[in-house]
């Protein structure tokens, strides 16, 4: 048996070794030990204007960097932002889906015809693999429309190079 920090680690490279999908076990484990590690511990929101050219309604950037920290195990978004597990998120908004040059999207990515702006990331970030099945994005979901808005405020900001918009 391999000592992990973590059962859910250990109990899912046991298990899925050898067998088929246990490395798909293992990261997906990995995957939500280092989101919940990710998570702020406060939950009081910093209550600031929205950022009008999102079309995000009544968001607020603040709080939806904070809501960002459930994202940035995957994404990083500003200036030097780079892929990791999922693309860099400058200039997400009005770009066409599957279209960030350098990374590898699924094929039901490329071929969604998705833009994102605010009602389709909306729907999206409610159940990405409901809105485009076959996505590889493993993330379930945020339940709570406030978070959505202050998510789409937060990641409007920043242009495709990275700075945020004036």
């Amino acid at each position: 048996m391999i000592a992990h920090p973590s059962p859910l680690l250990r109990q899912a490279d046991n298990n899925g070794r050898g067998g088929p999908g246990g490395r798909m076990r293992f990261m997906s484990a990995a995957l939500s030990l280092a989101l919940f590690a990710g998570l702020p511990l406060a939950t009081a929101r910093a209550e600031t204007a929205a950022a009008p050219a999102t079309g995000a309604g009544a968001g607020s950037a603040a709080a939806g960097e904070k809501v960002f920290m459930k994202c940035r195990a995957c994404h990083q978004i500003g200036e030097g932002a780079k892929h990791l597990v999922g693309p860099e998120l400058n200039g997400l908004i009005g770009r066409k889906a599957g279209t960030v040059e350098g990374y590898r999207f699924s094929d039901a990515m490329k071929n969604s015809s998705l833009t994102w702006d605010a009602a389709t990331l909306r729907d999206y970030l409610k159940n990405p693999r409901a809105k485009v099945t076959g996505t590889r994005m493993i993330f379930v979901g945020l339940p709570k429309d406030k978070d959505i808005d202050d998510l789409l405020a937060y990641v409007g900001q920043f242009g495709a190079d990275g700075k945020k918009k004036p």
